[in-house]
């Protein structure tokens, strides 16, 4: 018989659904096993967070880096442009319709006050270095890499790349179920289950939306630019896009993505370099997400938030996640270090985030790959006034 494989989405709604059933009859003992497991899980994400942003972003810049071209500059700018508007865009849809629909303090903080059962023991895992710390190192090291081209230490970044990407594949993404099992087990255990997943599917629905606006919005604007019907050439994108609603990842849309983009009227020069590029860099649909949620679960928590804070955040998010590996969940992974150092998210803070993140992934990834193609309409314009 052919062995059926659950995907990560498949896997981490079975353990929502599973730890809420069983926390509505679970003995104690059996909340502090997984208490146990769940606190020395959250110190070793604590650990290896900064490894993470070490070992992806060192590479990413040193990569981007050692393209040369106006039309790498373009792209970048472009990217990252597309990338913060739709971040900024989250932020003040939030910002504007999340405290009439979320009750403050109803979340996390709240839970906690709760009679939770302690775990049986803890383990200290101490991260060799802060946040910051490893972000700044690694945009020393990738900006190095990039003017050096010192073939030794690149080969010595890419393969502590590797080593990451291997340790998010094999235990951070394996564990991550039983973690959000977990969780829930504990807020199914302590009452305040059903209160959150009411603001989780609120929180869906409101994001849904936006990312639909933000799409309109980049083909609006590459319309403008271009003098082409906007939403013809969003619906010659349909197909990306539910190419990427079904592999949940940029770079296996690729093919796809070009192909559409090119029957939009874009060069095939400019569209083989823009489409590959943006796979990477272009990470509007992840970005309004992650922006999103967290300001969520800052208002069920009752956390103090401004724009301030979130445009600061938002910035470096849309740096950061350049280094999203090419994984399910890959950008959730490289903006936790954010979330803590910026925004002050604790490991359950974390979690949540993580599950709210995946649930809507293969949005994401369609926003993203399907936006990809308004830039390369965009880049095309540009550079064919230079020529």
């Amino acid at each position: 018989m052919k062995k059926i494989r659950i995907g990560l989405l498949g896997r981490i709604c079975i353990a929502i659904v599973s730890g809420i059933l069983t926390g509505t009859f679970a003995p104690e003992w059996l909340v502090r096993i997984f208490m146990t497991f769940n606190g020395i899980f959250s110190q070793f994400l604590g650990f290896i967070i900064p490894l993470i942003i070490l070992g992806l972003v060192t590479t990413a810049i040193g990569d981007i880096g050692n393209k040369a071209g106006k039309m790498l500059i373009m792209t970048v700018a472009v990217a990252y442009g597309s990338t913060v508007i739709a971040g900024l865009v989250s932020y003040i849809t939030g910002a504007t319709l999340f405290p009439s629909m979320i009750q403050n303090g109803s979340g996390l903080e709240e839970m906690a006050q709760a009679s939770a059962p302690e775990p049986f023991f803890s383990v200290e895992i101490p991260p060799l270095m802060g946040i910051m710390t490893a972000l700044v190192l690694a945009f020393t090291i990738g900006l190095g890499l990039a003017s050096t081209r010192n073939e030794t230490l690149s080969e010595v970044a890419h393969g502590f790349e590797d080593i990451v990407v291997k340790c998010i594949r094999t235990a951070i993404l394996p564990l991550l179920p039983l973690y959000i099992f977990g969780i829930f087990l504990n807020m199914t255990y302590v009452g305040q289950v059903f209160s959150i997943l009411t603001v989780f599917i609120k929180i869906i629905g409101i994001i849904f939306l936006i990312h639909i606006g933000i799409l309109l919005l980049q083909f609006c604007i590459a319309g403008v630019i271009s003098g082409n019907n906007p939403f013809k050439m969003l619906w010659t994108m349909m197909p990306a896009y539910f190419t990427a609603l079904g592999t949940q990842s940029s770079a296996a849309t690729i093919p796809v993505t070009l192909e559409q983009t090119r029957r939009n009227g874009v060069s095939e020069d400019v569209a083989g370099f823009v489409i590959p590029l943006c796979a990477t860099i272009h990470m509007s649909g992840s970005i309004l997400k992650i922006v999103a949620c967290a300001l969520a679960l800052m208002i069920m928590n009752d956390m103090p938030y401004d724009a301030g804070m979130f445009i600061g955040f938002i910035c470096m998010l849309g740096i950061t996640m350049v280094a999203a590996p090419g994984v399910p969940g890959g950008a959730i992974m490289a903006a936790l270090g954010l979330l803590q150092s910026m925004l002050g998210f604790d490991a359950e803070a974390q979690a949540l985030m993580i599950a709210l993140y995946i649930a809507m992934d293969s949005f994401g990834t369609a926003c993203n790959v399907t936006g990809d193609g308004a830039i390369a309409v965009i880049i095309d314009k540009v550079t064919h006034n230079d020529r």
